[in-house]
């Protein structure tokens, strides 16, 4: 199984990695991409108030122009441990013990908008760019990434991709069609039946359940694997059709 997670907009800084790009993230064959992406950013960070209009940063956000310049130079941490906010709040990977860390690096995977997808051990420097943002010298990000990011996952020929991540990151590396896949919708059910989607919840139970899965390590290499493996340990999945399972909460 291949989970997709969304990137947050709120990085840890530091780090004691290598720079990037001395660091060798999964899916190799978007190197070219990524490196056209980091340049960009890096001559768009040569002017502060220009990458600050691009990026629609606020005044407080200045600093996040300076870790843009130095893409090359700063150091990098495990993806997993940059990115902070409700989704990574609640898997809180650092508190993980070896095994799940490891299962974590074996079988998650984030969309970053700089880098494609990359796994959750990679090791990245700290950002700042959203999938939405028109970089000058680049084509639009979702025209950037989509096909070539979509081909890499199918390569790494996952038995089945669970996708987590929010619509704008779908856009930017849509899972082929002939690839196993089930995008999660997080949602609650009246007493009435009436079936509501949550909002902010929606971050925080899917980093619960990717904090879960990291733990137990199940075997799941389909739907209904998910769905048996939910039964037994408390969650609760129920396939909503045309490839889409709802976890209720």
């Amino acid at each position: 199984m291949l989970i997709l997670l969304p990137p947050s907009e709120t990085k840890r800084p530091g780090g004691d990695g290598a720079p990037w790009p001395k660091t060798s993230p999964a899916f190799g064959s978007l190197r070219r991409l990524r490196t056209q992406v980091v340049r960009a950013l890096v001559e768009l960070s040569a002017d502060a108030d220009t990458a600050m209009r691009v990026l629609k940063l606020s005044e407080r956000q200045r600093g996040d122009v300076a870790a843009n310049a130095t893409l090359r130079t700063s150091p990098t941490m495990p993806a997993v441990d940059r990115y902070t906010g409700v989704l990574f709040d609640a898997l809180d990977a650092g508190s993980l013990d070896v095994a799940a860390r490891e299962w974590l690096g074996a079988h998650v995977a984030i969309q970053s908008a700089p880098f494609g997808p990359i796994c959750a051990l990679d090791e990245i420097p700290a950002y700042r760019l959203a999938a939405g943002t028109s970089v000058p010298g680049l084509p639009p990000l979702r025209r950037l990434w989509a096909d070539a990011a979509g081909a890499a996952i199918a390569a790494s020929e996952p038995s089945f991709v669970l996708d987590l991540r929010s619509e704008a990151y779908v856009a930017l590396g849509p899972v082929p069609a002939g690839v196993p896949q089930a995008y999660v919708r997080v949602v609650t059910e009246s007493d009435g039946g009436v079936v509501r989607a949550l909002n902010h919840f929606n971050k925080h139970a899917k980093g619960d359940l990717v904090r879960a899965l990291a733990q137990a390590r199940p075997e799941v290499a389909s739907l209904a694997d998910l769905i048996a493996w939910g039964r037994a340990h408390d969650w609760s999945f129920r396939d909503a059709g045309d490839g889409v399972v709802e976890l209720l909460m």
